[in-house]
């Protein structure tokens, strides 16, 4: 297979090219055309404006429809990728081939694209708070208390620098399209099969394809979208989120350490959610962001991290198509080793105990790759500097803490599961302003609702909400249009 760029509808060859490759045998999966920054920024200036105006010129509600449509056809159908035809199950094997994900998970992440797709009128009508989709496209328009409003995109084209780590994280951009705005992706390296399926299928369902764009390359085309493209979206370290900080063109994911915390009210009966905290570790092989990598609780914290351990502690690798496979490969050579050591250091801090030391070794080396086996940690304290870790795999700290300075101690916060009734306790959390989504109750941090926003509203990061005013018996704009182009 040769997966070629596509530079906004247009398939492109390039000379230079990556070879993918099994992460276990090393056998050949697919090229990947290579473009260079210098081709993102000409693009951009030549054809991004091109993008948004093919989208402007279908009804709304008839992009709506043809992403339900490639929902379908990404999800169910047989689509041409790399110049052959994909089914499902395909997809499925080169995903896994190539990020190390047990082909279980990879379906399990093809049925949240497609939830995603097809809700997508649902979702625009919660995250645009009933907005008609007419006043996006139009630029202006009244809404349900019958005044004019207007909302102005702030970029023909969203840039995207994907990562490889888990193909969740598509779903963030998906509603895009739906929102008049194109799309110019850098795909992950090592997980380009979702961006490439996801566009075929749109292609496919009548979205037009000079909407879309995918650049694969180097690190110079992801800072080419970043510097060129009014809005975009990156995926990466907290060194990545500290260096775009407070860039308002650019949205940064990073790492989410998404916590679970015990109030005093409800501490005593830890063992009621022991389930809730088992799927949250270790759901998606704990890729994602918003797995939690720490419990916080005042109290019982020995033996909250002691049962945990005990239900996670044994599980084992096991090859990517066993359905019972649980374990994501770390696909670079040593950086599992490299990540393992890290934690080894940070287990010889004073306070600090290993809980799953006695279910094996928890470093796995293959000859091409590596695994890292469920790890749990306690820490007496906040303070070793373990106690603020996460890792993209099933790990997570179990922290003691006073409830009066949790949240002063527990630091960036994506998702929080609180499970209390203390009602000032849930105040000072809701005013709390570095946890992001909130959940109260026993709710695992991976369960997302989709009708709410993840890390902010994509709506609100691109269209900007203006003031509007049209001059009594003027009309509306469209009329003061059409009137002034009627005399020109």
């Amino acid at each position: 297979m040769h997966l070629q760029a596509l530079r906004f509808g247009k398939p492109y060859e390039s000379l230079e090219r990556e070879t993918l490759v099994h992460f276990l045998t090393g056998e050949p999966v697919a090229e990947v055309s290579q473009v260079g920054g210098a081709m993102v920024g000409r693009d951009l200036a030549k054809s991004a404006k091109a993008a948004r105006a093919a989208l402007m010129a279908m009804d709304p509600e008839d992009v709506v429809e043809r992403l339900q449509t490639a929902g379908n056809l990404y999800a169910l159908g047989t689509v041409e990728v790399g110049g052959v035809p994909q089914s499902p199950e395909d997809f499925v094997h080169h995903q896994s081939a190539t990020t190390g994900l047990p082909e279980n998970l990879c379906r399990a992440n093809m049925k949240k694209n497609l939830f995603v797709l097809s809700n997508m009128d649902r979702m625009l009508d919660a995250l645009s708070r009933g907005l008609s989709p007419e006043i996006l496209w139009k630029g202006y328009g009244r809404e349900h208390r019958d005044v004019i409003v207007s909302y102005q995109a702030q970029s023909p084209v969203l840039g995207l620098v994907l990562p490889s780590n888990s193909p969740g994280v598509h779903t963030l951009w998906l509603p895009v399209i739906a929102l008049g705005v194109g799309l110019m992706l850098k795909p992950g390296s090592q997980e380009p099969w979702t961006p490439y399926r996801m566009a075929a299928a749109m292609i496919e369902a009548g979205i037009p394809a000079e909407a879309i764009g995918l650049y694969p390359g180097p690190t110079d085309v992801g800072a080419a979208m970043l510097n060129g493209c009014g809005r975009s979206m990156i995926f990466g370290s907290a060194k990545t989120v500290a260096q775009y900080a407070g860039d308002p063109r650019v949205q940064v994911h990073g790492p989410g350490f998404s916590k679970i915390i015990l109030g005093d009210d409800c501490v005593d009966d830890w063992e009621k959610y022991l389930d809730v905290m088992v799927e949250s570790v270790a759901a998606n092989s704990g890729r994602g962001c918003i797995n939690t990598s720490a419990i916080y609780a005042s109290r019982h914290t020995r033996e909250i991290a002691a049962a945990i351990a005990e239900r996670i502690g044994p599980t084992e690798v096991k090859p990517p198509d066993d359905p019972e496979a649980t374990l994501a490969a770390f696909t670079v050579p040593g950086v599992a080793k490299a990540v393992w050591g890290q934690i080894e250091a940070g287990l010889s801090a004073e306070g600090v105990t290993h809980a799953t030391a006695d279910y094996g070794p928890r470093l796995e080396e293959g000859d091409r790759c590596g695994w890292l086996r469920p790890t749990v940690v306690h820490c007496s304290s906040p303070d070793p500097e373990i106690a603020k870790a996460e890792y993209m795999f099933p790990y997570v700290n179990v922290v003691e803490c006073p409830q009066e300075a949790m949240l002063e101690r527990i630091g960036p916060t994506l998702v929080a599961s609180v499970l209390t009734d203390d009602v000032a306790f849930q105040q000072k959390l809701i005013d709390c302003t570095h946890v992001d989504r909130l959940n109260f109750g026993p709710i695992p941090t991976t369960k997302l609702d989709w009708l709410q926003p993840h890390e902010g509203n994509i709506i609100d990061f691109l269209y900007r909400s203006r003031a509007l005013q049209v001059a009594e018996g003027a009309g509306e704009p469209g009329q003061v249009a059409a009137a002034h182009a009627a005399t020109t």
